[in-house]
């Protein structure tokens, strides 16, 4: 885990000399203001996010290699050590650029979590790939959904203004949701091989009624698993049902805003305090999702979360087309809160679905 610790802080140091060189040679960078929301993105999902993740699977992959790396835990293990040592000389390197002012160490401590977090995908993969079978690896697809998330989140920390800093509490909030879950498949999987035969089950393992949710029951659910035909009536009515609600939560905000006497044509992403007011928008368009998942499965008397989760799908489908004709800027930030849209979906139809 040391020598696992020490290669994450080099591969971080031979990341930042590649996108540093990158940077030279297009004229790009990740910042907004520099160069544009395109030439930012194209710059942090290509370069950044792509070097950052490829520098850590580096670090891990003696590790994975060695004979020591034997459970599916390890994989966690030896991705998160190499984040973190990625994650300090990262952190090191910025804060000596950026000497002054509390905003750089807000950003610095909101990225930490970042880097562990999207390694761990990789790592969890790499945990499953070391005693699977299957032929059809998931390491890539981990991988390729840890630069995409990475890359969102490093467009909000450090490539927009302090005000985008808002939209990253609830992305955390879904982070430690899947990590939750994560560990809770890796658990199930070492007790279905005996690994914990011999000692008495631990708090997240015990039987009973009040059982947290697993990640083979959630997957169990988002499947009829009931001999049952997916009702697309209900999928599109769903949807419409859904729009509606976010329609109704963001009018619920501006109500609370105007009797608030909040002006909300005075946001700004630059000014943290000039921004604060939009939350109020976010958390009536996020409440939405939870109440129509619920009524979507009381009304259509569905026994998995297909059709909920289905209809929650097509309206962010929608309302992102919509949002990238009417206002392209706001493209960015409805794709990075839509997973936790679909989440809070699923999880008031979980709630509402018949036993």
């Amino acid at each position: 885990m040391v020598a696992t610790f020490v290669l994450g802080g080099g591969a971080a140091l031979v990341a930042r000399l590649i996108t540093n060189r990158a940077a030279e040679l297009t004229g790009l960078d990740e910042r907004v203001a520099a160069v544009g929301e395109r030439g930012a993105l194209v710059f942090l999902f290509l370069v950044v996010a792509t070097t950052q993740e490829a520098g850590k699977v580096a670090a891990a992959w003696p590790a994975f290699l060695s004979k020591r790396f034997d459970d599916a835990f390890d994989g966690i293990v030896y991705s998160a050590a190499a984040a973190l040592g990625f994650a300090s000389v990262e952190t090191a390197v910025v804060l000596r650029a950026n000497p002054h002012g509390v905003l750089w160490i807000a950003r610095v401590l909101l990225a930490l979590p970042a880097h562990v977090f999207f390694a761990c995908l990789w790592g969890y993969a790499l945990g499953r790939a070391k005693r699977s079978t299957e032929r059809i690896p998931i390491f890539p697809a981990a991988f390729l959904a840890a630069v995409v998330g990475h890359g969102l989140y490093s467009h909000f920390v450090y490539g927009r203004g302090p005000g985008a800093l808002f939209a990253v509490p609830p992305m955390l909030a879904v982070m430690a949701a899947v990590a939750w879950l994560v560990v809770r498949d890796l658990r199930s999987r070492e007790r279905r091989s005996g690994r914990f035969s011999d000692r008495a089950p631990q708090p997240w393992e015990r039987q009973g009624p009040t059982m947290p949710v697993r990640l083979s029951a959630v997957r169990a659910a988002l499947t009829t698993g009931f001999d049952e035909p997916v009702k697309i009536g209900w999928v599109l009515f769903g949807a419409l049902v859904t729009i509606g609600a976010m329609i109704v939560g963001v009018g619920a905000g501006v109500l609370a805003a105007r009797a608030m006497h909040i002006d909300l044509s005075l946001v700004d992403e630059h000014d943290a305090a000039a921004a604060s007011p939009v939350l109020l928008l976010g958390i009536g368009l996020l409440s939405s999702f939870p109440a129509s998942g619920w009524l979507i499965a009381r009304a259509a008397g569905v026994h998995s979360l297909l059709e909920p989760a289905l209809a929650a799908m097509l309206a962010l489908v929608v309302a992102v087309v919509s949002l990238g004709v009417a206002a392209p800027f706001t493209v960015v930030f409805a794709l990075a809160l839509s997973p936790i849209a679909w989440l809070l979906a699923c999880v008031g139809a979980w709630i509402g679905r018949e036993a």
